[in-house]
Formats: C-alpha cells, structure tokens, sequence
C-alpha cells in the first residue's frame, strides 16, 4: 500500500482525494497497489470539508510521517512551498506538485535536491493536459523546434467572448469573475504572468534553459479593444494569448503576449476555458495538446497520474527529463531586443491634413515597412489608424512606440499586438 499526504486540502486537493477513494479499484489495477490518502494539512479546521481522511494544520504531521510515502503540495505560493518540498525530499518523500509559480524560480534547485527521488509536477502546467508527459518521454528523441500555445483558459475564454460576441474587456473580466474563472484581482492571469511560469516550465524539458519570469517578455491582454479585433478578422486572423518559445541556431526565445494568428491555424481554434499547445519536434512534425487547463477534477486527474506513475516505479527519471546538459549546452536565451516578428499597431491620432505622411517618416526612420493600413473614424475628430508592417526587429519597434507617443497630433499612448 502507498500512503499520500497532502499539503493544501483546498478545491484540487479535495478532488484527488475523491478520485482516489472512488475510482480506487482502477487505479489499484494500474498501479498494481492499493493508493490511499493518510493525511492533508489545511489552514483552518474549523471548515467543514466533507472528507474521510485525517486533517490537521500543521505540515510536520506530514513531512515526519514514516508511513507516509508521497507528498502532494497544492498549498500554492512560492518559497513558503519551496521550503515544504524541500523538507519532503530530504525526508525521503517523493513528491507530486502542481504549482507553476514555485517551478518558474526553482525547479533547477529542486531537480539536484530530488536527485533519484520522485518529483513529478504534470498538473503545473495546462491541468489536465499530459504535455510534461509527451514532452520529456513521447517526445524524447526530437529537437524541439518550437512550442506554442494557449495556457490561460480565463485568457482565452475572455478572448473568446469578445471576439465571438463583441463584448468589452471590462464587462467580460467583469463575468469571468462572477463565474470564478478570475480572480479578484486577475492581474496573474490577465497580464500573463500565469502563462509565462508554465512557459519557462515547458522551456526546460524542450532547451534546459534556466530562466526567471523577470527574464522573458511577458504582456497581458487588457488593452485589447473591439477595434483590433475588428482589424484582426478583417484581415483573417484571430487574437489569442499564446507562450511562444522558438529555437534558432544556438538561442531560444521566450514570450507571453497576445498575438494575431491565422483563423485557418488549428490553435486559432481553440476557445473558451480550453488550453492548446502546439509542439513541433524536427523528426515528428507538429503535434498538438488540447484538453481543460484548469479546474478541480482536471488539474486532479493529472496529480494522481503522478502518483500512479510513482507507485508503479518508486522513482522517477530526471526531474526535467534530461541526465547532462542540453544541446551541449550551447543553447542561450534570446535577448528580447533582437526578437523579431510582425506586428500591429493601433494609433489614435487628430484629424487632420499631414498626420499620414508624419508617421510614414517615423516608420521609415526606424527601418519599419508598413504592409496594410485601415483608417477608423474616433471620437472627437480623431480617427483610430490600424497598421500591420512587415518583419521587424523588437527593438525597433519599441523605439518606434515611443517616438510616436510624444507626437502632438497622438491622442494617447498607442497600442500594440505580435503577429505570429
């Protein structure tokens, strides 16, 4: 018999402990042991959680338990966590986590902590969504080219109300919270920040390439406006928040914005609460992951594949998947500077005779090509100007950004979206 203690007996928690109990003739037969949950740690006690299993508030009844043979930490945060798990390792516990947040800034620490000892983290990234899984085993004997995808499903389902049904970003991040898919202050989901950890995660399977978030650029979605999404289906694309990691040569460039892809491309399609990824593997092509990126039952369903996956074994292959450095080692982050891409720019502008020919030396003076150009009428004689260029380096771009909002007839800070 295997013996679980978890450590945060909140909404997941709960959750693989009723998968547990009530699919436990499955999951024996799979594991081929017996799978029960001993103990969990919540904050108060005093809540009534409807669970069959020992509660208790203090972490060491876990970690100190000899009985107890895997610890799951959902209790969320990151160096409050990050000393948890590490206390676990070091008593000999394997370890099932799903938090993305304390992985993002030290899973390297803990790979050389967990050394032969079990660390799986499935449910860290995309819920229920097996990508950790194909990355680092199905995958295994390809370059990863490139992986793109959709990693926020509060992102996406708001992208996809105001995109299908012309809803403002305030009323639908408005609905999203009523519907529990934002939080109260969504500032980690809606500026990117949630997609950005599980992109570094993927990152590290793909390239071994050890970066922080403060490392990558990360955008949101708030000032995305009916205005670009009209630009964006006139033009057959769609607008979706998307992790972008690209290897070339010897550097691998990280980001998280929102970007303009075409209608016809299959992640373009996927909508509502649901995630996507799209990995590309030099001997296998494209391959595509969709499935629920959060929830209870989802991000469950993973936590307990991981523990399955211990019980079967008792250890685990290297924490990332990889027994020396990666590509040689030659691999380097991409300075964000030197990224390049397409790009679109909304600018709202006065009016009047002279402002088209003012901007067109602008972009020339910045080595900038335009490729299309629509003009919007505003409000108070101004007029919006959508403007997609041709491939441009990041630098010059954001140096173009800037000279433009300091022009006179710039009514306010213009905006702008990658095109992928």
């Amino acid at each position: 018999m295997i013996k679980v203690g978890i450590i945060g007996v909140g909404t997941v928690g709960t959750s693989v402990v009723q998968i547990l109990q009530e699919n436990a003739d499955v999951i024996a037969a799979r594991a081929g042991v017996d799978i029960v949950v001993k103990s969990g740690v919540v904050r108060d006690l005093t809540k009534e959680r409807g669970l069959a299993i020992t509660l208790t508030d203090s972490v060491d009844d876990v970690i100190n338990d000899d009985e107890i043979d895997i610890v799951v930490e959902l209790m969320g945060g990151v160096q409050e966590a990050f000393a948890v798990v590490k206390r676990a390792l070091k008593a000999g516990k394997s370890v099932v986590t799903a938090n993305k947040a304390l992985l993002a800034y030290h899973r390297y620490e803990l790979q050389e902590i967990a050394k032969e000892r079990a660390f799986e983290f499935e449910a860290s990234v995309a819920g229920g969504i097996p990508i950790i899984t194909a990355l680092r085993d199905g995958l295994s004997a390809n370059h990863i080219e490139s992986i793109v995808g959709i990693m926020n499903g509060t992102c996406n389902y708001m992208m996809t109300k105001m995109t299908n049904d012309g809803v403002a970003y305030d009323d639908i991040l408005k609905e999203s919270q009523e519907l529990g898919y934002a939080e109260a202050d969504p500032t980690f989901d809606v500026g990117g920040y949630d997609a950005a950890h599980k992109l570094l995660i993927l990152a590290s399977i793909a390239y071994g390439i050890d970066a922080k978030p403060e490392d990558i650029l990360i955008e949101g979605i708030e000032n995305i406006t009916q205005d670009d999404i009209a630009f964006a289906k006139e033009f057959g694309y769609a607008i979706k928040l998307l992790g972008i990691a690209k290897k070339e040569k010897n550097e691998v460039e990280l980001r998280v914005h929102a970007c303009l892809i075409q209608q016809d491309a299959m992640i373009a399609k996927i909508d509502g609460v649901m995630n996507g990824i799209s990995v590309v593997g030099d001997k296998v092509g494209e391959t595509l992951y969709y499935g629920p990126g959060a929830g209870g039952d989802a991000t469950a369903s993973a936590v307990v594949a991981n523990i399955i996956d211990i019980a079967r074994s008792g250890k685990s292959t290297p924490m990332l998947g990889f027994n020396r450095p990666m590509e040689g080692s030659q691999l380097r982050l991409k300075p964000t500077e030197k990224i390049k891409s397409k790009y679109y720019l909304r600018i709202n502008v006065s009016d009047r005779a002279g402002v088209l020919a003012g901007l067109t030396k602008i972009f020339e003076q910045n080595s900038i090509s335009i490729e299309t150009m629509l003009q919007r009428p505003a409000k108070n004689a101004s007029a919006n100007l959508l403007i997609s260029t041709h491939t441009a380096l990041e630098r010059d771009i954001q140096n173009l950004m800037s000279t433009i909002e300091k022009l006179d007839f710039v009514n306010e800070k213009p905006a702008m979206i990658r095109i992928l």
